[in-house]
């Protein structure tokens, strides 16, 4: 095989290696601007990305020779896939390679919620000693509902398996799914039943804002919410207006609407009221969008993108 793939963002050695001995000549290029990538992304058959910039139509139509658009996470938002699969771009991404790490994150956030971890943490560094202050909430015999059960939902399902909870799941474009880790539900039975809801859904119109206050009131109980999906799939306002409220006691975020593009800082121009709230808040358990960041995920996913790109070039599509 032969080609020419260019890495717009650094990923693991192992992607690069197995692309390279497969036949391919890979070219890096981490830090020039997006118009200098345009002038010479003719030619490349395949170009790997993670989050650094949009490919947008105008990106697409100067890749004259581009078969494949590699995105090493599990999201597609920051790619026009319409756009680039109408000129006959395969665009691959690498849920599978991130998934027990969400998964983990996911639940580890929930119980250090209910337990008061991370306030404890800081009160006994500071030497200050309070047991009742901090006493927690048990997992067993609680409902979790998840919106979306593709690859991270499933994953968090099964690691929940061990701690007698109810799982109920609901995914708008899949059925048939019910096994030992999960039942399969309507969103009416999760706001019936629900203690605490969970997001993995992608970033699409149809899910900006999924989350908001209406949303989060048709719950019957009080809620938990986890997100690591994407920040946006959570109306931040409605949610710090429910927490005010009562209705929502607690939440574990590891997106936040508030990120950069490239999610590799907050947006400092776009940082409201609702998020002083949650970053003054004991309720909050926040992390910066590292879900899926771990070192084994790292090799994961560059070996499972390097399997598809491989696929997708050697394909003649």
């Amino acid at each position: 095989m032969s080609g020419k793939i260019l890495f717009l963002d650094n990923n693991h050695p192992v992607m690069i290696g197995l692309l390279r001995d497969a036949g391919f000549t890979c070219d890096e290029d981490y830090e020039s601007p997006k118009a200098e990538i345009e002038k010479k992304l003719g030619d490349y058959n395949a170009v790997v990305i993670r989050s650094r910039f949009k490919l947008d139509k105008q990106f697409l139509d100067h890749g004259k020779a581009l078969r494949c658009i590699a995105r090493a996470g599990a999201g597609m938002e920051n790619i026009d896939v319409t756009y680039a699969e109408s000129k006959n771009i395969r665009c691959v991404h690498a849920p599978e390679g991130n998934r027990d790490a969400v998964a983990e994150h996911a639940l580890g956030m929930l119980l250090a919620l209910l337990n008061n971890l991370c306030r404890a943490d800081r009160e006994v560094r500071s030497g200050i000693w309070k047991r009742e202050e901090n006493r927690g909430h048990e997992l067993s015999g609680k409902t979790v509902g998840i919106i979306g059960y593709g690859n991270t939902g499933s994953m968090f399902a099964q690691r929940l398996r061990g701690f007698d909870v109810n799982v109920l799941a609901y995914d708008k474009y899949k059925t048939g799914f019910s096994d030992g880790f999960v039942k399969e539900a309507t969103p009416e039975q999760i706001f019936e039943e629900a203690d605490i809801l969970s997001l993995h859904i992608p970033l699409t119109d149809e899910t900006h804002h999924l989350v908001n206050h209406d949303f989060i009131g048709r719950f019957r109980k009080n809620i938990r919410i986890i997100n690591t999906a994407r920040g946006q799939c959570l109306d931040t306002a409605g949610l710090v207006s429910q927490m005010k409220a009562g209705k929502v006691t607690g939440a574990c975020l590891d997106v936040l609407e508030y990120e950069a593009v490239s999610f590799e800082q907050l947006d400092a121009s776009a940082l409201p009221e609702p998020f002083q709230y949650l970053v003054a808040s004991d309720k909050v358990v926040l992390s910066p969008h590292i879900a899926g960041w771990t070192f084994e995920s790292y090799e994961k996913i560059g070996r499972v993108l390097a399997g598809k790109i491989i696929t997708v070039l050697a394909s003649g599509r």
